[in-house]
């Protein structure tokens, strides 16, 4: 690797810490003006109840967002804010691991202005979701490991060891981080030479220390999330339209501009200034497992957001090379971002009655009104409890304030090991049953209750459009314990 292009104290560019300052104030405000989605009310629910690890993912989350409440209240910026300030964090590290990696400060620059620029970050960098630890802690750990290769002081590998585990302790997809490591330091006589030496070893010595704090958990608990996770590996039938639905996918989260840039970096020389080998080859083993998995099963959007710090270097050492007209697009990579993000977060915070059923946010719409017509309909039914078979409905309603009853999903049980649960008692009492037409019926519920008494729609939101439109039951008279077996069939 050549020697790096920068002066140790030198600061980071004004142009950067604008983009960045500006970018993390709107992320607080749509932060806090955005209801949350179904999987970040679910995570709150998770803060109350403090642990080592829950159904879905490690902890890392649950963590941030029980710091969170406890800074900014318990409010959707509460729940928000480590992500939001962890999205501006991490641009700050990309400019500085671009210059580790040897690039100049003009290319490193331009690296952290493009992670700001892809749409997957801009409009969705304020989301309470394990993939913003990840994507920290992941770079942070790339990072620290090219200061120890840089400085070959052993506690750089021993800092890229805790970053490591914090960052499998976020999101399992962390533990690429291994093999792309090692993939990086193999590939050359001197990241060879260096793995005949303590610092690496020490590096994977720290981080399997942290990450065995949820193993243990699992352990402890019937192996729970590693059962949900690692089950996805199983091959199904092949299917590669999912590959094309990754490819297309990303092109468009990325920003079409940047991921043009990033193939640029992939197929022509890099500047002589950077070295590409670690960027590149830390992210190839957990890029190699979306493509494998793209070709039997869907690759969920978010997915990818680990390696989006080292994809943002990529595009700027690719944008080096372009010449013409190719080079005059990938100056418009910023202002396309931004303008295409922008309009993303507006639709967030502003109604947009006139897509009706195509509003990308109609999930996040008229929830408070919802949770007041529900409270009204219970209190007139007599009901003491509110039952769910979705435990992203249960998560919501649990959030809302206008709600004075209990809530309990009624189906998967498991996902409430050790959270916080109503008391047993209040079941004796009739209950109101709502969720979606298509998930709840009377026959389902009368394997569970012995009177089942339907309520008819109830609407979310004015305009009925699909997914907003709920049916309602008022049940009585368990028949079994629904709190530790649930309710089959649902």
């Amino acid at each position: 690797m050549s020697a790096p292009r920068w002066r140790s104290g030198e600061g980071f560019p004004a142009s950067l810490i604008a983009v960045v300052g500006f970018t993390l104030a709107i992320r607080l405000v749509v932060g806090g003006l955005t209801h949350l989605t179904e999987d970040e009310a679910y995570y709150r629910l998770w803060s109350f109840s403090p642990a080592l690890g829950y159904f879905d993912h490690p902890p890392m989350i649950a963590w941030w967002i029980w710091l969170g409440r406890h800074i900014a209240g318990d409010t959707a910026l509460g729940v928000r804010l480590l992500p939001i300030l962890a999205s501006g964090l991490t641009s700050l590290v990309v400019f500085d691991l671009a210059r580790l990696a040897g690039g100049d400060r003009k290319l490193a620059t331009r690296a952290g202005l493009f992670f700001n620029a892809t749409l997957l970050v801009l409009a969705g960098g304020f989301l309470a979701v394990p993939d913003a630890a990840a994507s920290l802690f992941w770079t942070l750990s790339l990072w620290c490991a090219l200061r120890a290769w840089r400085s070959e002081k052993g506690p750089w590998w021993a800092a890229a060891g805790v970053a490591g585990g914090l960052a499998c302790l976020s999101k399992y997809s962390a533990l690429f981080l291994a093999p792309g490591m090692t993939l990086w330091l193999a590939a050359s006589p001197d990241g060879r030479r260096r793995l005949g030496m303590p610092g690496p070893w020490i590096a994977a010595a720290i981080a399997t220390a942290i990450f065995s704090l949820n193993i243990a958990w699992n352990a402890e608990h019937g192996w729970l999330t590693f059962a949900k996770q690692f089950g996805r590996i199983t091959p199904h039938a092949f299917q590669p339209r999912y590959l094309v639905e990754l490819i297309v996918g990303q092109t468009l989260l990325l920003n079409p501009l940047i991921a043009g840039c990033a193939l640029a970096a992939a197929v022509r020389r890099s500047p002589r200034s950077i070295d590409l080998r670690p960027i590149f080859l830390v992210a190839a083993p957990f890029g190699l497992y979306l493509l494998i998995h793209s070709l039997h099963d869907r690759v969920q959007a978010h997915w990818p957001a680990p390696l989006y710090p080292m994809a943002a270097i990529l595009a700027a050492a690719g944008a080096e090379k372009l010449t013409g007209r190719w080079r005059v697009l990938s100056h418009a990579a910023l202002p396309v971002g931004f303008a295409l993000g922008g309009v993303a977060l507006a639709t967030l915070i502003a109604p947009a009655a006139w897509l009706g059923r195509y509003d990308p946010v109609l999930p996040l719409r008229g929830w408070p009104a919802f949770a007041s017509r529900l409270e009204a309909e219970r209190v007139a039914n007599g009901a003491t409890w509110i039952g769910t078979t979705s435990y992203g409905l249960a998560s919501e309603l649990a959030d809302e304030p206008a709600l004075r009853a209990s809530v309990a999903q009624l189906a998967e049980r498991g996902r409430w090991q050790d959270l916080a649960r109503p008391n047993p008692t209040v079941f004796r009492s009739p209950g109101l049953v709502v969720d979606l037409q298509r998930r709840v019926s009377v026959t389902a519920l009368s394997n569970c209750f012995s009177a089942v008494k339907p309520l008819g729609e109830m609407m979310r939101g004015d305009s009925g459009e699909p997914g907003k439109i709920y049916a309602a039951f008022v049940v009585s008279g368990p028949r079994r314990n629904l709190l530790s077996e649930g309710c089959p069939g649902l």
